[in-house]
């Protein structure tokens, strides 16, 4: 009686073992085939690519679709979610499963992902969404009874930066994948897939209009016009190791610091090369990259939206082993005048870094903003003040240093004095004023220069009697700065105040920008 017990509990066991890896062939061989020849991987082998091996646990493995007659043919209703480790650090993560009626979303694959999102905030894990897809599915979705069951999850728009969420686009996404992505921290997309509300076919029936993918949601479109992706790979492996990349400078959640890294370079290291790098002469041109990359530890750092807002630097990187977030000009790039977009892209990162304490660094070199009537057209009074609102409310530490010059509103802007810094210092080399000499001349004579005989021989006298002073020293003198500083000193000063403006509540920032809309 013993034996034919112990062989019933062995079939009951084989049917488990058959039905789970029947649900990992997802869509079926011929599916999975067809991925590959699309030159995309599975979802399956997207998360091996990201996890640490052996780390995955699986849940909802034997889910289906709930429409009757496609329990058999909707492995894990088009979404495979779990938990592992990535870098030895825990997350949750989905990914859409394309080989599953297109990773299209039916009710069970939101319940999946519903779950899966409650799960890392409730014990402080990041999301990392592996996404592609073509939306909401039909006929699920169908009638008053399918639409009022599935409109934007409320886990998206509830979300308030509790924990950090990443997200890959790795084929052609729409709706929901896109809904995922635009409501993220991070963003990477593969050059060659599209991210979009609705597909060419769909905008076509709907309004006419021909447009094919690329155009529609293309990569250039969102790196150059949207914003809405911070980083472009040229393929899936590079678009994962973007994520890990983002997420080794991130806290699990909010209630707690960035992971702290050891490093052999030293602190009060003097940066030599940047007296090489740093033209005095205002006009000049020079790559601030290459002086962020002095500043950091080991020269690394991770830069969010490089072709966005091109005058304005964004990146992560990390000083004496701490976490940081930089914002600097980009000379080489509009002489370092922030548009509208360098304007959305501040505040987007100022907001990024409050709501996970990571303190701030502004490197100014700025000639003040890019106006203009279509600047005005594109609200650019708004979006500057947006960004003064962000820096405002945030609480997190933050140092200021002016390298070259920073003139007009664009000083407040990048976290000038009376903007909520801890510590505001200057290069010798700094140049700050209301304007540069040669526009208030313009301004201020402009009448006196048109009906001169020389106008230029004019204006080199006028720019000589320009009697204010815009060095550094005039506002060390009245300590409405903090120092003037050898730029050679200029880790070690960081270094040094970051210790010290850290020293209470580490970075910890009080959070008030965590509800701040994921786009502006």
């Amino acid at each position: 009686m013993e034996n034919v017990k112990e062989k019933c509990m062995e079939n009951v066991i084989n049917e488990l073992m058959e039905r789970k890896e029947k649900a990992k062939l997802g869509g079926g061989p011929e599916k999975i085939a067809r991925q590959h020849e699309s030159g995309h991987y599975t979802a399956r082998e997207r998360i091996e690519k990201l996890v640490d091996p052996g780390t995955f646990l699986e849940l909802g493995l034997l889910a289906h679709s709930d429409q009757p007659g496609s329990e058999e043919i909707s492995a894990g209703d088009g979404v495979i979610t779990g938990l592992a480790k990535v870098n030895g650090r825990p997350i949750v993560l989905q990914a859409a499963d394309k080989t599953v009626f297109a990773a299209t979303e039916g009710m069970v694959y939101f319940r999946k992902t519903k779950a899966a999102h409650a799960f890392a905030v409730k014990r402080g894990f990041p999301l990392v969404n592996l996404m592609e897809g073509g939306g909401l599915r039909m006929p699920d979705g169908m009638g008053s009874d399918g639409i009022s069951q599935m409109l934007f999850p409320d886990e998206l728009l509830l979300h308030h930066r509790q924990v950090p969420m990443v997200t890959a686009i790795l084929g052609d996404s729409f709706g929901g994948p896109t809904w995922t992505a635009v409501s993220s921290d991070f963003v990477t997309q593969v050059k060659g897939t599209t991210m979009a509300v609705a597909g060419p076919r769909m905008l076509e029936i709907a309004t006419g209009e021909k447009v094919t993918n690329e155009e529609l949601g293309g990569w250039q479109v969102h790196a150059n016009h949207t914003g809405q992706v911070e980083h472009f790979a040229e393929n899936e492996e590079v678009a994962i190791d973007e994520l890990k990349q983002f997420l080794d400078y991130m806290p699990l959640h909010s209630g707690e610091e960035p992971p702290y890294r050891e490093t052999m370079d030293d602190p009060y290291r003097s940066l030599d090369e940047v007296v090489d790098l740093v033209p005095t002469r205002q006009k000049r041109a020079y790559d601030m990259k290459k002086v962020i990359k002095q500043i950091v530890d080991d020269g690394t750092y991770l830069e969010l939206k490089p072709s966005y807002g091109p005058a304005i630097i964004t990146v992560l990187a990390r000083i004496n082993g701490r976490v940081v977030g930089i914002i600097a000009n980009n000379p080489m790039q509009f002489a370092g005048a922030a548009g509208t977009k360098e304007s959305d892209k501040a505040t987007d990162f100022i907001v990024l870094c409050d709501s996970y304490h990571i303190p701030l660094i502004f490197l100014h070199d700025t000639p003040g903003f890019r106006v203009s009537s279509e600047a005005e057209r594109l609200k650019m009074p708004t979006k500057i003040m947006v960004w003064n609102q962000a820096l405002a409310q945030s609480t997190v530490p933050k140092i200021s240093v002016v390298i070259r010059k920073s003139i007009g509103a664009a000083y407040g802007n990048m976290c000038g004095p009376t903007m909520g810094a801890d510590f505001v210092v200057a290069w010798p080399t700094a140049e700050i004023n209301f304007t540069g000499p040669e526009v208030g001349i313009n301004v201020v004579y402009g009448q006196q220069l048109k009906n001169a005989e020389n106008p230029e021989e004019e204006r080199e006298k006028l720019l000589k009697l320009w009697g204010f002073d815009a060095s550094p020293y005039k506002a060390a003198g009245k300590y409405l700065i903090d120092d003037v500083i050898d730029p050679r000193d200029t880790r070690k000063f960081l270094a040094q105040t970051l210790e010290y403006a850290c020293n209470k509540n580490g970075a910890k920032s009080e959070r008030l920008l965590a509800n701040w809309p994921t786009g502006y």
